[in-house]
């Protein structure tokens, strides 16, 4: 969340709460939220409230939180403002750099107008990753700050906001097959079980859309097992073809690959997705980011991902309430 506390301590939001997928390492996000409770939004705000009467900020001040199973976390709370100030700006219409410098020069809260807005649609937030540009690095995400820029995505609705911003990055996602094409997707996931209904709903939706899935051992049984049908492909090193040769003659348009919660990842991991790199398949490394792009793929089936036209950042800012 991101306020400007006033000089004699009261607060008010600038704009609004931007929701991160609530998976380390994934770095997308979205405002409004999608998927906070209610209850956790006023805890939040109240815990913004208090932290920022006691700094004593004035000005702009970035918070972040966790939450996990019901419980609000708090991470973090910077005095300053973030790179995501701008993209917020853009989506709710508030120029929060220069409400808060104003306050800062010494105009008071209410002098600013400030009030609650409705965003009736979405904007999606994604970093920009540099990872096609050396040659060799294991692509895969952790907490260093290794994004080099962001860019928006804006749509009626989240799917399809996640879609734009996915293309956006450079990472486009693929389109549902056609009746006469035969479009796989490989997957290959470390933790089927801890996420099993993530992991069954980004199955049931790409088998929807028309997708051939192929996995490794372990995730074709599971998937198979739950009535998903799944073909099974070698790993890398246990016979031909396998993954590896999937990826390089471009047999795949897309790639679910998640490694393991520590560091020690296999060697094939780390191959199957310089290898994505290296011949231009885009790959996914995390369950929460499956689960947006096969919704994404789906809002964008049928030629949808046109749905009502372009539209001017004015005419979005139209619809605010």
């Amino acid at each position: 969340m991101r306020g400007v506390p006033a000089r004699r301590g009261s607060v008010r939001p600038l704009a609004g709460w931007s929701e991160g997928k609530a998976f380390p390492f994934v770095f997308f996000s979205v405002i409004p939220p999608v998927s906070i409770p209610a209850d956790n939004l006023a805890t939040i705000k109240e815990y913004t409230k208090k932290i920022a009467e006691s700094l004593h900020v004035c000005g702009l001040m970035n918070m972040q939180y966790a939450i996990e199973n019901g419980k609000v976390y708090v991470i973090e709370a910077n005095p300053r403002a973030s790179r995501t100030v701008p993209l917020v700006s853009k989506v709710c219409d508030t120029q929060m750099a220069r409400l808060a410098t104003r306050m800062m020069l010494g105009e008071s809260l209410e002098s600013l107008g400030l009030k609650d807005k409705k965003i009736p649609y979405y904007g999606a937030k994604e970093a920009v990753l540099p990872w096609a540009r050396f040659p060799g690095v294991d692509p895969i995400l952790g907490p260093e700050m290794r994004s080099t820029g962001e860019v928006l995505g804006l749509a009626e609705n989240f799917p399809l906001a996640f879609y734009k911003s996915q293309e956006a990055a450079g990472s486009e996602l693929p389109h549902a097959p056609a009746a006469w094409e035969n479009k796989k997707v490989l997957i290959s996931l470390s933790n089927k079980e801890g996420q099993k209904d993530q992991v069954l709903e980004i199955g049931k939706t790409l088998k929807n859309l028309g997708f051939t899935l192929v996995g490794t051992q372990g995730t074709a049984d599971f998937y198979n097992a739950n009535g998903i049908k799944c073909d099974v492909v070698n790993k890398i090193g246990a016979g031909r073809p396998d993954v590896n040769d999937l990826i390089m003659n471009k047999d795949v348009c897309l790639v679910i690959n998640t490694p393991k919660a520590k560091r020690n990842y296999a060697e094939d991991r780390k191959t199957i997705r310089k290898a994505c790199l290296k011949y231009k398949v885009s790959y996914i490394t995390t369950i929460a980011g499956a689960l947006a792009a096969v919704k994404g793929i789906d809002a964008t089936k049928n030629g949808n991902a046109g749905v009502g036209g372009v539209k001017s950042l004015q005419e979005y800012h139209a619809l605010i309430r």
